[in-house]
């Protein structure tokens, strides 16, 4: 096999309070050097997967790259996969597996004071206004066809296009409604005289900060292992088996590992204890000796209060909880 050509996200997939995927490969078994947080390098080296070559990538651009065969696979956004993919014939971007992290929706937002409450008051509202509709986002694409499927704009512009302008370029009929490509901190432009806009957010907070409300969520989405027509064959196949060690380092995070002493005579009551409460992920492991025994569970991380409350009732001591690296199902 060739080797499989990767793109890491670049940004905050890669930041330690969001997704920190420099840590999920190191948690999944790969070595990596060179995309330490902070200290991304275009020189990213898988240590001990040859098979693997690995590029830094904006997450904007990753689905571009995997549609023209510069990547095989890449870690992204469902948000950019969409936005690439929504003037495409079929769909050559496949997700391979979901990540669960970095999660993030794509809203509607307008100023605090405005008083429509949802898209298809606002185009009413501004159906007789003689200026154009100015709308900023990085998701000219999916704003635009999510405009075009509002009843509020089919009302009043029937199937007439919105203009998109992506820097000096434009296309769309509709003048009257311009969607205008930003590049980053979309949210000030509002207050630069934009009337909508169209943004990622976690939280809301840096929304409310910047005084505005939202309408309403066009999409949610977090990170995948997302492939392009390129990967087919034993790159396929490499794919596969790179989503199952990942995602087992995503589903480790949920879990605990707890080790505990208890005596010989209430081992076979812990047991009946974690497993009708369903407080161990399969069954219990048991080492005895020759007055105690050391009892090892995988049990989710909301259920160890729980847990731990109950093993004390049967005199359980030496009670250590570790966090898990790695769970393949």
């Amino acid at each position: 096999m060739n080797q499989i050509v990767l793109g890491l996200p670049k940004g905050s997939l890669n930041n330690v309070n969001r997704g920190n995927t420099h840590q999920l490969f190191v948690d999944a078994g790969y070595e990596v050097k060179g995309y330490e947080p902070g200290d991304e390098s275009n020189e990213i080296t898988i240590l001990n997967d040859p098979e693997i070559k690995a590029f830094l990538t904006r997450p904007q651009g990753a689905a571009v790259e995997l549609n023209r065969g510069m990547l095989d696979i890449a870690i992204i956004g469902e948000d950019w996969v969409r936005e690439e993919s929504v003037n495409s014939d079929g769909d050559p971007i496949r997700k391979i597996g979901d990540l669960n992290y970095g999660q993030t929706r794509l809203v509607v937002a307008v100023p605090n004071e405005a008083s429509y409450q949802s898209l298809t008051e606002f185009f009413r509202a501004n159906k007789d206004r003689e200026k154009p509709i100015l709308c900023f986002t990085e998701y000219p694409n999916l704003t635009r066809q999510h405009f075009m499927n509002n009843q509020g704009y089919r009302e009043i512009f029937q199937d007439s296009v919105p203009l998109v302008q992506v820097r000096g370029l434009r296309d769309g009929s509709n003048r009257q409604v311009q969607i205008i490509n930003s590049d980053g901190a979309t949210e000030v432009y509002i207050a630069k005289g934009a009337d909508i806009i169209v943004d990622n957010t976690q939280t809301g907070n840096s929304l409310r900060k910047a005084g505005l409300k939202e309408l309403e969520t066009i999409m949610s989405s977090s990170a995948g292992l997302y492939a392009g027509p390129s990967c087919t064959g034993a790159k396929e196949d490499k794919a596969q088996m790179m989503f199952e060690q990942l995602f087992g380092a995503v589903n480790a995070r949920r879990y605990f590992d707890v080790k505990f002493n208890v005596s010989n005579q209430k081992v076979a009551e812990v047991k009946e204890f974690l497993l009708s409460n369903r407080l161990c992920s399969d069954e219990p492991t048991v080492v005895e000796g020759s007055n105690f025994s050391q009892v090892d569970v995988l049990i989710p991380k909301i259920k160890f209060p729980e847990m731990l409350s109950g093993i004390k009732g049967y005199g359980a001591s030496a009670v250590i909880r570790e966090n898990v690296k790695q769970y393949v199902k």
